[in-house]
């Protein structure tokens, strides 16, 4: 195949999952590593010369799935990983249908982070040169370290910390690539977390919600100083209560505020996901993995965050007994999701286009739309990957 910059590609006799339905025996034309044109009858279509062509019969083609949370896979974690490394995960999370990915942190040592960082830098400036083509990183997550030690989950606490002053927020290392996305978890009732918000909305990152204990009253200060997102809602939060209904109340009511869920099946009971899908519909919920390092490599014990993280049937485990993070990829989150009942179109929107319009990269990609970018994945009749692009490129095809 040429490369993406004058690369012609027809994908033709797939269903085609676009913002406004499923259309049947359609085909899309690719140039250049961006959707040119999707037709609703393949066979008056006239191959354009030098095209590669793509017989996808019997395949559903829908826009690439974006991770806006994880960890790691494969045996690779994040916070210690190389770009060579995060490449390799890049690579396992295209062979599962992601094509936009945002590599996450957990609080730890300044140095830890400036390590991270660097790496996730790396990766993305290699990204566009490297001959093995695979998801593309497009920022940062950092899951805290501005979070409440009551609510920490399989964070370690000792790292949260109090934003007293803006030193706390600059020290923090941050991308230096144009148009990298940066997103952070951040509970507002931690001592300065609604001013965080405040400096984060300026500063065009995401301030998302989570980890938190907060009040109604401190999540209506942080809702009008920026914040419009809560991460892994249901998860990591102070309970539904009927005398206080706190950031689950609240995010369930909270009109302009979107969530992400977990749908693993074991951080939250799907009767709990419907609810929340119930109240939030799908324009305002996006999945995620939370995947951390042993994600893709079976049951066993490893060594994760400084302690060791035990996987038995699908479910993380500390020392502690506290659910430590997935192992599932999003392909599983969206099989999960189709067993709730959500139609194509709905899981377009909650594995795609939500994930890209938080990010402020809808513009660009998320839906299969002219004009955007070709991240498309293919998928057969039971929900297996059988082609992956990035950009018009292949990053993984079942063989």
């Amino acid at each position: 195949m040429s490369k993406a910059s004058d690369a012609t590609q027809l994908l033709r006799g797939a269903r085609v999952v676009t913002p406004s339905g499923v259309r049947e025996r359609a085909a899309v034309l690719l140039r250049g590593g961006r959707i040119i044109r999707i037709y609703d009858d393949p066979k008056r279509i006239r191959r354009p010369k030098g095209a590669d062509t793509f017989d996808l019969n019997g395949l559903t083609i829908f826009p690439g799935f974006i991770d806006l949370h994880i960890h790691g896979s494969t045996g690779v974690d994040t916070m210690e990983a190389d770009a060579k490394d995060l490449h390799a995960v890049a690579r396992f999370l295209a062979s599962n249908g992601v094509t936009s990915w945002l590599p996450t942190l957990v609080p730890a040592p300044l140095e830890d982070y400036r390590r991270a960082v660097r790496a996730i830098e790396k990766l993305i400036r290699a990204q566009d040169a490297q001959a093995a083509v695979a998801a593309r990183a497009v920022g940062l997550h950092y899951e805290g370290p501005f979070v409440n030690e009551r609510q920490c989950g399989a964070l370690r606490a000792r790292f949260f910390r109090a934003f007293k002053n803006l030193s706390d927020f600059d020290e923090l290392p941050t991308l230096r690539s144009e148009g990298a996305a940066h997103m952070m978890t951040l509970a507002p009732e931690v001592e300065g977390g609604v001013e965080l918000v405040r400096l984060l909305a300026r500063r065009g990152w995401v301030a998302s919600i989570g980890h938190t204990r907060a009040e109604v009253e401190t999540l209506e200060r942080a809702r009008a100083a920026g914040a419009r997102h809560m991460t892994h809602f249901l998860n990591a939060m102070s309970p539904l209560h009927q005398r206080s209904p706190g950031p689950v109340g609240w995010g369930l009511t909270a009109d302009d505020v979107s969530v992400d869920l977990i749908a693993d099946r074991i951080h939250s009971h799907p009767l709990m996901l419907r609810l929340v899908l119930r109240c939030k519909t799908t324009a305002r919920v996006a999945l995620i993995s939370d995947a951390v390092a042993p994600a893709g490599l079976g049951d066993g014990e490893y060594e994760v965050w400084g302690e060791t993280i035990t996987v038995r049937e699908g479910r993380t485990s500390n020392t502690n007994g506290s659910i430590a993070g997935s192992v599932i990829t999003l392909l599983d989150a969206v099989r999960n999701a189709r067993a709730l009942g959500l139609t194509e179109t709905d899981i377009a929107r909650v594995a795609s286009l939500n994930p890209a319009r938080l990010l402020g990269l809808d513009n660009d990609r998320g839906s299969i739309e002219e004009g955007k970018r070709a991240d498309l994945v293919a998928l057969d009749r039971e929900g297996r990957v059988r082609l992956t692009l990035v950009g018009g490129r292949i990053a993984f095809i079942e063989k």
